[in-house]
């Protein structure tokens, strides 16, 4: 059971924010450091890309892994009105392909950095991080992921070098 009324938890839910999180700044000063410069939320693009890389035509998304249901340590389901949430998670794994898919399609490259990367019990070393984007913008893989610890082995997620 929620411990606030339907409005506080609403007030609160629509506050949290989709730009600037805390991840995607950790991503940004380090890739900024290490050379790379990008443009930011670029409404010009299909789902306004977190950071746009022009010189690679690349687009990188930096997915919180509780909104975006990565199914690591972080993304839980809350047990009041599961089926609401379920649901919810499910259409935002359906925006994000759609999203994806319609990048790919006007000929960008798209690569997905989750929140587990960069913070939490699975995050990896920083530099790691960064090499493994940088190494995805200079290569020619159309789409990858780079996760935490614990999703490195899955055979099912495209991890990014």
């Amino acid at each position: 059971m929620d411990t606030v009324d339907r409005q506080t938890r609403s007030r609160i839910m629509a506050s949290v924010g989709q730009k600037n999180t805390g991840a995607e700044m950790i991503l940004r000063r380090a890739l900024h450091a290490s050379g790379f410069r990008y443009r930011l939320h670029d409404r010009g693009l299909p789902g306004s890309p977190d950071l746009v890389f022009p010189r690679f035509h690349a687009a990188v998304f930096m997915h919180g892994c509780y909104w975006h249901a990565h199914g690591c340590y972080r993304s839980t389901v809350p047990k009041s009105r599961n089926d609401f949430w379920t649901e919810k998670f499910a259409a935002n794994r359906r925006r994000d392909a759609a999203k994806a898919a319609a990048l790919r399609e006007e000929g960008w490259r798209v690569l997905t950095v989750w929140e587990c990367a960069l913070k939490g019990k699975t995050a990896l070393p920083l530099p790691d991080v960064v090499d493994r984007v940088a190494g995805w913008l200079r290569s020619d893989e159309p789409a990858a992921e780079v996760s935490g610890h614990d999703e490195t082995d899955s055979p099912d997620r495209s991890e990014a070098s």
